[in-house]
């Protein structure tokens, strides 16, 4: 597992536990072994399994964590998702922890999946951003893709994005693009985000690869397609949610970024019961 992923865990029990779990090193004795099973309450996309089974693991390293779904199952409401067995102790004190990861990576999928049933009959990509909670992007970013859409970029340092901040401090489009050409490598494509129709030309004759179109309406993205005529790759970012992302999809842009797909998920209701 990702050594990320490792720290956040341990980060995360070390929040919860401290100094150690005062209830439960009073009612239970340390060589007590006990069984668990994780439920879903309601019907999710599961997300999660691996790194809920981790956080039992850094307790008692010999936890026997047995996931009975997959992530990117589809789970109905009650299923049982996973069964884990070891030192009474260790259970008690990585439920909640365990649960918040898996509720909330499993809130991601489940989102997502909203999402791209929306878009079913559209030949168009479907993609996150950078709006993540601090800590956690490489598995909300996993739980985005089990939720059936793509990721835009991990971060600063896998793509170029020119976006509005940088063409003011650059002083225009085509100063940005000519910079970024004379650094980086000519495998990276340059993608510009433009918010009007003159920035988008400046974009077009500089040779960006991809347009972003930003917090547009649809008549405008239409234009801007015409204008664009193929000569760009056309995303649409900014201000798309589940009610107007079919409208969107018709304009017949290439991808849609949305950034509510981590930001706006809620966690999915998953319990753990000791038998």
């Amino acid at each position: 597992m990702n050594s990320q992923v490792i720290n956040l865990i341990q980060a995360a029990l070390e929040e919860d536990i401290g100094c150690g779990d005062v209830t439960t090193d009073c009612l239970i004795d340390a060589d007590d072994i006990g069984s668990g099973v994780i439920i879903a309450r309601e019907p999710l996309e599961a997300a999660g399994l691996e790194v809920g089974k981790q956080v039992f693991e850094q307790l008692d390293a010999r936890v026997v964590f047995k996931a009975l779904v997959q992530d990117g199952d589809a789970v109905v409401s009650g299923a049982r998702m996973a069964e884990v067995r070891g030192k009474l102790r260790g259970l008690l004190k990585g439920e909640r922890t365990a649960l918040n990861f898996l509720q909330h990576l499993s809130g991601i999928a489940t989102h997502v999946r909203t999402y791209k049933q929306k878009l079913e009959e559209f030949n168009i990509n479907l993609v996150d951003t950078r709006k993540t909670t601090p800590g956690w992007r490489v598995l909300e970013k996993y739980a985005v893709r089990l939720g059936g859409a793509g990721n835009h970029r991990m971060g600063l340092f896998d793509g170029v994005l020119i976006k509005d901040n940088h063409i003011a401090a650059c002083g225009g489009v085509k100063q940005c693009i000519q910079k970024i050409r004379q650094n980086v490598s000519h495998l990276l494509k340059i993608e510009v985000e433009v918010s009007n129709m003159v920035e988008l030309e400046a974009a077009l004759k500089a040779g960006a690869d991809v347009i972003m179109l930003d917090n547009m309406n649809l008549q405008q993205i239409t234009a801007a397609r015409v204008q664009i005529n193929g000569r760009a790759l056309v995303e649409v970012s900014g201000g798309v949610n589940l009610q107007n992302i079919r409208e969107l999809a018709r304009t017949g842009v290439d991808l849609i970024s949305v950034g509510a797909l981590t930001h706006a998920a809620r966690s999915m209701d998953i319990s753990m019961k000791i038998k």
